[in-house]
């Protein structure tokens, strides 16, 4: 893949501004993709759009396919006729600056239900045909989704290995009960489903339309509480009793003394195999209906993962076992043709990861906070004068603390090596405008800038701290005050500046 030297946003979708406590593809979206266009920017990178659940994190979703219902503009379903004015007046306080997710699971679905309510009762009619027409083309995905979204809600919120020995394991007879005594439930999720996606689309097309296309995540693995991985047993390492037998993270390193376990569920590769890789052909197909550009999350797991027997209490005692991601990569790209993906390969990368990515022409990532720590730091592949144009640059990611906060807490060394590289001694209040501009003159084609650190913001707008699920994680959004006209122009400037207009 290879993309024209251009430069984009980072930013989620749920931290849009907005009046009902959450971001939402409605006007506040348009608004952000005009501002995007006149900035001159071309890319809006958002975060995995899955429906999420327990501690409110993108990257561990009830399905790899479906969307976030949380996400749905609700003007947009009173001008469809399927909400009325009256729906609102019970509406909670919404704290301004930070989404409640506790706040949106009742109130939103409250919300949600009157409109399918509505929906069944013969409102909008018009979308009659456009909803039986999404039910159909998505039933491969959308019929297991449901079914699972459902069950979950008649047991309790229980994850699927936890229900019923019956359903847990996919007994025939007990699906085809469960589908006619659940038939209104499974209606009512796909209805939301097709809310989401025409949203999406229509959202999407505005976008083109101004010149900006959208880079979307894929995390590497799927969530253990997922449908996935309930409608698709035989492809993980599950016991009998659905439970994993040994599970991904990451082995001990700089940053944690007993590395990182994830828990998620680890794929058979065998059984992937067999089938010629269908499931990863699927999902990248359904990928390519969210996003015009995929990054994969962990891209170093598809040449080695880190597997860990379950259960464990820490990643320490786990292996390296290699998986065949040239063969899957291959597979899909028959399938489907060049695909547009940008390959995260962050952290400990060794020469395997990069003849992967390298062999199917996957533009990299740096990050510019990660380019001034240790003592010879020269060497630093991250540097700006170490990148290459086939790559992608970030000042920082949705990992990574704001720029200017970074900047804040950075101890002397990172500090000294700032100073010794460009030669400048910045203020706390400049820095973020000094790395930005790194990025922007950098050879990577691609600069991705968060919103966060075009705003010159500190930590209290930190997307997420990696291995926790505090109470700020995730929660962060704009005030719509802060979009402003100078500030466009100024990056405007930059961007025309630097060749990536």
């Amino acid at each position: 893949m290879s993309i024209p030297r251009s430069s984009g946003v980072l930013l989620h979708p749920t931290s849009l501004p907005g009046p009902y406590g959450i971001g939402e593809l409605g006007a506040q979206a348009r608004h952000f993709i005009d501002w995007l266009s006149a900035a001159g920017q071309r890319y809006w990178q958002v975060m995995p759009l899955g429906p999420t659940g327990y501690g409110d994190s993108p990257y561990q979703a009830f399905s790899a396919f479906a969307g976030n219902p949380y996400l749905i503009d609700l003007t947009t379903l009173k001008h469809e006729g399927l909400l009325h004015e009256t729906d609102f007046t019970a509406a909670p306080f919404f704290e301004p600056g930070r989404v409640d997710f506790g706040v949106q699971y009742v109130w939103r679905n409250q919300m949600l239900e009157r409109a399918f309510v509505a929906f069944v009762g013969g409102e909008a009619a018009h979308l009659r045909a456009d909803f039986e027409a999404f039910r159909a083309a998505e039933a491969a995905w959308l019929d297991d989704y449901a079914l699972f979204t459902a069950l979950k809600a008649a047991h309790g919120g229980l994850p699927w290995n936890a229900w019923q020995p019956a359903v847990r394991d996919r007994d025939t007879q007990a699906l085809a009960e469960a589908r006619v005594t659940l038939a209104a439930s499974m209606e009512r999720v796909k209805f939301i489903q097709f809310l989401f996606f025409r949203q999406w689309d229509a959202l999407r097309a505005y976008a083109r339309e101004r010149g900006v296309q959208v880079i979307g995540d894929i995390p590497i693995f799927v969530a253990m509480d997922s449908s996935d991985a309930w409608a698709n047993r035989d492809q993980f390492y599950f016991d009998d009793q659905g439970q994993p037998t040994v599970v991904a993270g990451v082995p001990p390193d700089y940053f944690s003394e007993t590395g990182q376990l994830w828990g998620n569920p680890l794929y058979r590769w065998d059984s992937m195999r067999e089938n010629g890789f269908r499931w990863w052909i699927e999902r990248f197909q359904g990928s390519l209906k969210l996003y015009d550009v995929i990054r994969i999350d962990h891209f170093r797991g598809f040449a080695a993962y880190w597997e860990i027997p379950f259960p464990a209490e820490t990643a320490v005692q786990g292996r390296w076992v290699p998986a065949p991601g040239q063969e899957m990569f291959q597979a899909v790209r028959d399938a489907l043709g060049e695909l547009p993906i940008i390959a995260e390969d962050l952290g400990v990368i060794t020469p395997d990861v990069e003849a992967l990515r390298d062999d199917f022409r996957f533009p990299g990532m740096a990050v510019l906070q990660f380019a001034f720590g240790g003592g010879d730091f020269s060497v630093n592949a991250f540097l700006p004068h170490n990148l290459r144009e086939n790559q992608v640059v970030y000042t920082g990611t949705h990992d990574n603390d704001t720029t200017r906060g970074w900047w804040a807490h950075a101890d002397e060394q990172e500090r000294h090596n700032f100073r010794v590289y460009t030669s400048s001694d910045p203020t706390e209040e400049g820095f973020t405008a000094d790395l930005t501009r790194m990025a922007f003159e950098s050879r990577a084609n691609l600069a991705v800038v968060p919103l966060q650190d075009l705003l010159n913001l500190g930590t209290e707008a930190r997307m997420n701290l990696p291995g926790t699920t505090g109470p700020h994680n995730w929660t962060w959004r704009y005030d719509p005050a802060a979009l402003r006209p100078d500030l466009a122009q100024t990056l405007r400037e930059l961007t025309e500046r630097t060749g990536r207009a």
